[in-house]
């Protein structure tokens, strides 16, 4: 699944927002360019879904390597998820914990 596609999931099952080819139509007729909203690779965009999605319990962890280990619970569902990116890293495991096969 590329980041694109994922970030389309993510913005309609977390966020609840409606997906548009060009835009995301978050209510109230509000609306945001899909480039603006990038959670796999910008660290602000990810914090936010993180908050959105309620996590019981999350953990951000990084290894000597340069490896990222992201750990999160929401609803009693555990995902994970590893890269070098924390962005791409935060991303994959709250699609994964939601259960997005990511």
């Amino acid at each position: 699944m590329s980041n694109d596609q994922l970030t389309a999931v993510l913005a309609e099952r977390v966020m609840g927002w409606t997906v548009g080819p060009d835009r995301f139509m978050m209510g109230n007729r509000g609306w945001m360019p899909r480039w603006r909203f990038q959670p796999a690779d910008k660290l602000d965009d990810a914090f936010r879904l993180l908050q959105e999605a309620a996590p019981q319990a999350y953990s951000i962890c990084g290894e000597d390597n340069g490896s990222i280990h992201v750990q999160v619970r929401i609803n009693g569902a555990v995902g994970e998820a590893r890269g070098t990116s924390v962005p791409g890293a935060v991303a994959y495991a709250v699609a994964r914990a939601v259960g997005i096969e990511a």
